[in-house]
């Protein structure tokens, strides 16, 4: 797919009543079969697959699939601002934005160039990250890092709602239960309809994997190419019998395992601007306040921060002009709330693991995982050695 980055928005780039309910049908149960999905959307299955495939050659929407965790622990989920040196900030974003723990790379307007959201195995491995690899890099000036400690909500469970309610429900039902134990395969690019979003039963991220084996990892490949893959088709790649996959694929699900997104570019929304927000909430009160922030439309992300500003909020907005309007909101809502700054966001280079252009549509995508990088992990090693070796007089 070749997308002009420089491109304006044209008369074409619009989407339709059908291309709303389609992606909100998509982001309700993002494996049911198309002709689910045409029945919920008053059109035949292949109608809503012809649809979905000029989306997503166009860039406009696009699905993808990664694991929640997996390991005996949760994993450590970071907030990382990045400083850049002036004229450096896009060479800084290029030689990042491949690295596939980053879940999001935002440039931004305010006091920091680029927000970064990650995944790491532990803090050690935010440790080394941030300072054998992010701040080697030519081009960045400073760094400044906070766990999130709770994330109370993900992009994944944001919705056009354009749906009707009736079948709206009725592709939560199949995504959350009705297919669990079957998965049944289908043809021409369908997915079973095996549960959906992992955030189906609560808003942020799933529980994750406690240990994989070779097919699971496999499988978890697999989807992160085409999540909307059949179980014949998995199992077909994978070389695992079709029986197998599906069990496979009923564990992660009843694990909460898999995060599922089904996204738009922003700008064809109708929620075009991104604001984040960083506050402070009095410590008996967050519960109360957090639990009420993502009940709102307009929330992506909300996360309870280990810093002096501990909680973070992300948001789309209609425009630039709703923002002053929202924040007093927040304010009569939450008086105990005090929002210490927010920033806009310029470019989205990257999200859930997809790379977009400037106007958020998606290039390509890079599989989220773990990071290990050997030469990091080398010069790691010579610090500890030269730790370990006294000072001579």
């Amino acid at each position: 797919m070749s997308i002009p980055l420089l491109e304006s928005a044209t008369a074409s780039d619009v989407l339709d009543e059908l291309d709303h309910l389609l992606i909100t049908a998509l982001q309700t149960s993002p494996r049911a079969r198309w002709e689910r999905i045409g029945a919920a959307v008053g059109v035949d299955a292949s109608t809503v697959a012809r649809r979905w495939k000029r989306l997503t050659e166009a860039g406009h929407a696009w699905m993808s699939c990664h694991p929640a965790g997996i390991g005996p622990t949760p994993p450590t989920v970071a907030v990382i601002e990045v400083d850049c040196v002036s004229g450096s900030l896009h060479g800084v974003a290029a030689a990042i934005v491949d690295d596939p723990h980053l879940i999001t790379i935002d440039h931004v307007t305010g006091s920091r160039d680029l927000v970064l959201t990650a995944v790491f195995p532990d803090q050690v491995a935010l440790a080394r990250y941030v300072g054998l690899r992010l701040e080697a890099l030519p081009g960045v000036a400073a760094t400044r890092s906070q766990i999130a400690s709770t994330v109370h909500a993900v992009g994944s469970r944001w919705r056009l709602d354009r749906l009707a309610p009736g079948s709206r429900e009725d592709l939560a039902r199949d995504a959350s239960g009705a297919g669990a134990g079957g998965g049944r395969g289908t043809s021409s690019g369908g997915g079973s309809s095996g549960r959906g979003l992992p955030s189906g039963g609560g808003a942020g991220i799933g529980r994750g994997l406690p240990s994989a084996d070779e097919l699971d990892l496999q499988l978890l490949d697999l989807l992160a190419q085409d999540c909307r893959q059949s179980v014949a088709a998995l199992a077909q790649s994978s070389g695992a019998s079709a029986s197998t996959v599906r069990r496979r694929l009923d564990r992660f699900h009843r694990a909460d395992a898999l995060v599922y997104r089904c996204e738009v570019a922003r700008y064809l929304s109708g929620w075009p601007v991104a604001v984040t927000f960083w506050g402070v909430t009095p410590p008996d009160a967050t519960a109360r306040i957090t639990a009420q922030l993502i009940t709102q439309r307009e929330t992506r992300l909300c996360a309870s921060l280990s810093g002096p500003h501990n909680l973070l909020l992300t948001v789309w907005l209609r425009s630039v002009e709703d923002l002053p309007s929202f924040e007093a909101r927040l304010y009569a809502r939450f008086p105990e709330l005090t929002v210490t700054d927010r920033a806009v966001t310029l470019w989205p280079l990257k999200l859930a693991g997809q790379i977009l252009d400037p106007r958020g549509r998606r290039i390509r995508g890079v599989p989220v995982a773990f990071w290990h990088d050997p030469a990091v992990e080398r010069s790691e090693a010579d610090l500890i050695r030269r730790l370990a070796t006294p000072r001579s007089g």
